[in-house]
């Protein structure tokens, strides 16, 4: 899934990468920005915590002239009146003037380094609204931005994740140059699905006596980035005892932990079938009840002037 992300062509893309003070998610948002390069489109870098030297290292080539970094890392505030991107500009007319700088072909990427920066300056609410109406206006293609979750209170890292279409949370591998990245990914229907891929998707079945209770335990997947920016990804063991491509199933037994016995053994189902139910009349019973026999009472009946006689049988429905 996650190779499926960096090489996506798609329109109205807002990918959050949520990183943490233990593993940082900055080269990975540098892979993102080499794959969109490498498919020549224009990629536009808001960059507010490194330097445009710091940025472009391990981007070679000549795709690099389609990178334009838009400097906030040497005057973010404004307070030395550098003629830099500042906090304080970040509106919808300040980001469409300058994705509209350039032209090409292709709509443009734009990647924020980090809206954690903005968010420190703007309300949630005014972020959201305008990369909402940033990335539906089809001036940009992706919209891309690394969350440094660890420094925002709970409420807001979960509204602006809402907000995305897809959001890969990395965090530490086993091994040093290694990574775990877990991906949710929100369908156009507005579906929420959690790393859908056929080969690391195990489901797990619980029947129960009332209904069927469906869980789904998404799979992770480990990645290495190479100096080139190339991502390797592999995906993560499935849990013990399941196997990632077939549906692992469990019945659960209600009668497991009761202190007396539900089950009918074959002699016992069988005098069951034979016992006649009260109130279930044979062919034999029903005739005896409806034919007098010699000795019988009967009820003599004169209707009055008054009664209300009816033609129809109140008892025509009844099987008597």
């Amino acid at each position: 899934m996650l190779t499926d992300l960096l090489q996506s062509t798609d329109g109205g893309v807002f990918l959050i990468i949520q990183d943490s003070a233990s593993c940082c998610g900055r080269d990975l948002l540098k892979s993102f920005i080499s794959y969109a390069l490498h498919r020549d489109e224009a990629v536009h870098v808001l960059g507010f915590e490194v330097s445009e030297d710091e940025m472009k290292d391990g981007l070679k080539g000549s795709q690099i002239q389609r990178l334009r970094f838009h400097n906030a890392h040497t005057d973010p505030l404004g307070w030395n009146d550098e003629k830099t991107f500042t906090v304080q500009q970040f509106s919808l007319e300040a980001l469409r003037h300058l994705v509209e700088q350039t032209s090409h072909p292709k709509p443009a990427a734009l990647v924020i380094d980090s809206l954690s920066w903005i968010l420190r300056h703007h309300s949630p609410s005014i972020v959201c609204r305008t990369l909402d109406q940033l990335r539906k206006g089809g001036t940009v293609r992706a919209v891309i931005g690394l969350l440094h979750a660890d420094m925002h209170q709970r409420g807001t890292v979960g509204s602006v994740c809402h907000l995305a279409t897809s959001v890969i949370t990395v965090a530490p591998g086993m091994k040093g140059d290694e990574a775990v990245a877990k991906m949710t990914k929100r369908s156009k229907s507005g579906k929420v699905v959690q790393d859908v891929s056929s080969d690391s998707l195990s489901i797990i079945l619980f029947f129960s006596a009332v209904k069927k209770v469906y869980f789904l335990y998404p799979q992770e997947e480990i990645f290495s980035i190479r100096d080139d920016l190339t991502v390797i990804t592999q995906s993560r063991p499935s849990p013990p005892g399941l196997r990632p491509t077939e549906p692992a199933e469990q019945e659960m037994d209600p009668t497991a932990k009761l202190t007396f016995n539900l089950r009918l053994s074959g002699a016992e189902r069988e005098a069951k079938e034979k016992l006649s139910l009260p109130f279930v009349f044979s062919k034999e019973k029903k005739t005896a009840l409806l034919h007098s026999v010699p000795g019988s009472g009967k009820i003599l009946y004169e209707p009055d002037a008054n009664d209300d006689f009816d033609d129809e049988d109140p008892d025509d429905d009844l099987d008597v």
